[in-house]
């Protein structure tokens, strides 16, 4: 097959996104809903995009590459009949970006049909999947989600949800999770509660999604968070939870706040632009300088600088735009055009920053290459200084619940001291928050974080390598749509 050769810009000077989901149970819209809600969720994953509906008696799937509005037609929506449906929005945090691997996943087994999708990574999927191969499985993905599914169908456990927990029990790491059949739909949220995932109502039907945007969207009422280790049963009988787990420590993911989630939403009990606002304090407070204004590198990192900027009393200012329409381009740059991966998804406004003493805010430096792109930009459309900061720590160690973070050689905090970062990037200062003034800043102590791609510590064991966390199960194909 021959493929046409294509330039991807992915956005290396950040950690990539993990997944969306959007559950919908009890109205007749219910996959025209999930749209809507995948929709306002595209952030957290744009490779791939699926729904799954049920009318209580059959099951319709329809899933492509490529962003919500590119995949779903109106003829697909007709077809996704029933007051009953899931969606998927996914970033490959293990598994290749083929179409086999887009969710939600199908299965059909003694328990009648399994559809699920997932948002997390599982720590232990390697050792589970190879067991399983070992006795037989043909798995049809190369996803660690489908292990479950196996381990549903080989438990030989007489209902849906007594299988369903038998084999969620045999899992470890991040998972918030819908599992949908002919008349049911379960969410759950892992005993660790890393990823979050939220309960709402829209009249007389239940919503489950990732955030809260996703039901500002639909007109729907946030109700509260699933709590870790829960279960939420919705079906003809009602909403019911289970918490059949062993209790764990609480370890929620600290960059929901800094970076993945959306400043509109809701996010473990908080407003998400509050807590970068707070983080932008934070970090002039810690680590002032003497500038002329205070520039965000958009979007995420808008919060954090308007709060840097209020509490420095340094205005804030427009400085940089990004484009929202970066996919990819078959056109090849001419070598004279530098940065070219860089200069297609951001612009500096030069009447904003020529002759200016400029405050740089982003929410993380991940390779650093990006960055040093971006402030060549600025020092050519003429910025007097440069002062970088960081609304977090440095991120010296990879994810392995969920998020796409480099690996520990390719992250430049593990590797260099902040003046070796200043010397590299070509700045007058670096400067991050450290992990006791985010947390202080963020100020839940009733609230336990995931701070491991700061300090390692990781709170479950690791047992898989950082080189193959994302490509668990990597396959080669001819097409990227294969």
């Amino acid at each position: 097959m021959n493929v046409k050769k294509c330039m991807r810009f992915p956005d290396i000077n950040k950690p990539r996104e993990e997944c969306g989901v959007f559950g919908i149970y009890g109205n007749d819209k219910a996959a025209n809903l999930t749209y809507l809600g995948l929709y306002s969720l595209q952030h957290r994953g744009q490779e791939s995009a699926g729904i799954a509906s049920s009318d209580g008696k059959h099951i319709f799937r329809y899933a492509g590459m490529g962003r919500v509005v590119d995949v779903f037609k109106e003829r697909h929506i007709e077809n996704l009949q029933g007051h009953i449906a899931i969606g998927h929005n996914r970033y490959s945090t293990t598994g290749s970006s083929f179409l086999r691997n887009a969710q939600p996943l199908r299965a059909q087994s003694l328990y009648g049909p399994i559809i699920l999708s997932h948002n997390g990574n599982l720590s232990n999927a390697g050792e589970l999947r190879f067991a399983l191969e070992r006795e037989g499985a043909i798995f049809q993905t190369s996803i660690d989600t489908e292990v479950i599914i196996h381990l549903m169908a080989k438990s030989g456990i007489p209902t849906f949800l007594e299988a369903m927990i038998f084999a969620l029990k045999q899992i470890r790491g991040a998972y918030s999770m819908l599992i949908m059949n002919h008349d049911t739909i379960y969410a759950v949220r892992d005993p660790h509660g890393f990823r979050p995932l939220v309960l709402g109502r829209l009249d007389d039907a239940t919503i489950v999604a990732s955030e809260t945007c996703a039901f500002d969207i639909i007109d729907a009422e946030y109700i509260r968070e699933i709590e870790p280790g829960e279960i939420v049963e919705i079906s003809p009988h009602g909403v019911k939870s289970y918490y059949p787990f062993e209790r764990q420590n609480e370890s929620l993911c600290v960059f929901e706040y800094i970076y993945f989630s959306r400043p509109d939403s809701i996010i473990f009990g908080n407003s998400v632009h509050d807590m970068r606002i707070k983080l932008g304090r934070a970090l002039a407070k810690e680590m002032p300088v003497e500038a002329d204004i205070v520039v965000p590198i958009p979007d995420s990192s808008k919060s954090a600088a308007l709060g840097y900027a209020h509490e420095s009393g340094i205005p804030y200012e427009i400085g940089m735009i990004r484009s929202h329409y970066v996919g990819r381009t078959f056109i090849e740059p001419t070598q004279r055009i530098r940065d070219f991966g860089a200069k297609i998804k951001y612009n500096v406004v030069g009447s904003a920053v020529e002759g200016k003493r400029v405050i740089l805010v982003d929410d993380s430096i991940m390779r650093g290459t990006t960055m040093r792109k971006i402030i060549n930009m600025f020092r050519k459309k003429g910025a007097k200084e440069i002062h970088v900061r960081i609304s977090s720590p440095p991120t010296k160690f990879p994810c392995f619940y969920g998020i796409d973070i480099p690996t520990h050689s390719e992250l430049i905090a593990s590797n260099n001291t902040i003046e070796e970062i200043r010397t590299y990037l070509e700045v007058e200062s670096v400067a991050y928050l450290t992990v006791e003034s985010m947390l202080k800043s963020i100020n839940r102590p009733d609230m336990s974080f995931c701070t491991a791609c700061f300090d390692g510590n990781y709170p479950l064991a690791i047992e898989q390598s950082e080189d193959n966390q994302k490509y668990l199960f990597e396959e080669v194909a001819m097409s990227e749509y294969y």
